[in-house]
């Protein structure tokens, strides 16, 4: 196991405070902490019921805690750092009625973010990818299209910015974080065959994402991927798979584009299937 700074394990216990407190998300001690954000595996049942499980230093993770429950008619939750403390600072939840909004961590009021957001298929909390310090959001309509909407910090984003076409080739799509280490956000989707794919971050809102490189095929094993930010604490973003049998498996980030995971490692052995959604 890799060895795993005081400051990471800091920011662990922090991370899973928040969750269930909801307790505000800004410290001194927690900043600084690595290169990927350190967030809670978390996940919705098909009752609505949210649970979190805390990452333990090694890729595994802890017994899950009830989060709430009634988180009915979503059709994505998702994480946010806005000020690259890696620390979640809030969450956004689309309703499959289209209205968007935002929760802060210090469990001030909601904030409608926007509205008619059912014309997407995916949206994904992509971390810092437009270059600014607040976290974006990444969105693909059933075109095909895929738009940027850049952070401001606070939960409420800029106009939409379309940044690519010919997503609909893609069954998955997950990112948040650095991948090859070079500081910015980078993304991975796995198309209709089972291969997986690396498009890495450039920083720039206009042009977001480099030519994208290979990664491996077989992937069609899984039916999510997830970017579930540092699980084992050694600085480097993570992926996360389930397959159909609820096994839930771990890909640990290298650093290193050519091969930006390690081969996995089994931390779920079943019932993982029962959550809808991941976040």
């Amino acid at each position: 196991m890799a060895k795993i700074s005081g400051r990471r394990l800091a920011a662990a216990a922090i991370t899973a405070a928040l969750v269930v407190t909801g307790a505000a998300a800004a410290s001194a001690s927690a900043a600084d902490v690595g290169d990927a954000p350190l967030f809670s595996l978390q996940g919705v049942d098909a009752s609505g019921t949210a649970y979190t499980y805390a990452p333990q230093g090694d890729g595994t993770l802890s017994s899950r805690v009830k989060i709430d429950s009634g988180w009915t008619g979503l059709a994505f939750v998702g994480q946010v750092d806005h000020n690259a403390d890696n620390i979640a600072d809030g969450r956004w939840q689309l309703g499959t009625s289209g209205n968007i909004w935002y929760y802060a961590a210090d469990n001030s009021d909601a904030v409608k973010v926007g509205y008619g957001w059912d014309t997407y298929n995916t949206v994904v909390s992509v971390g810092q990818f437009g270059g600014a310090e607040g976290g974006d959001l990444l969105a693909r309509d059933n075109k095909g299209d895929l738009y940027l909407y850049l952070g401001y910090g606070d939960g409420t984003v800029t106009k939409r910015l379309k940044v690519g076409y010919g997503w609909d080739i893609y069954s998955q799509i997950a990112g948040n974080g650095d991948l090859d280490g070079d500081g910015k956000g980078d993304l991975v989707a796995r198309d209709k065959s089972g291969v997986l794919w690396l498009y890495k971050g450039t920083g720039d809102q206009k042009a977001p994402y480099a030519k994208r490189t290979k990664i491996g095929s077989g992937w069609n094993q899984y039916n999510t991927l997830f970017a579930a930010g540092d699980l084992n604490m050694d600085g480097r973003a993570d992926l996360v798979a389930r397959n159909a049998k609820g096994e839930l498996y771990l890909y640990a980030g290298t650093g290193n584009a050519a091969a930006p995971y390690k081969p996995k490692a089994l931390i779920g052995t079943s019932g993982w299937n029962t959550y809808r959604l991941f976040f």
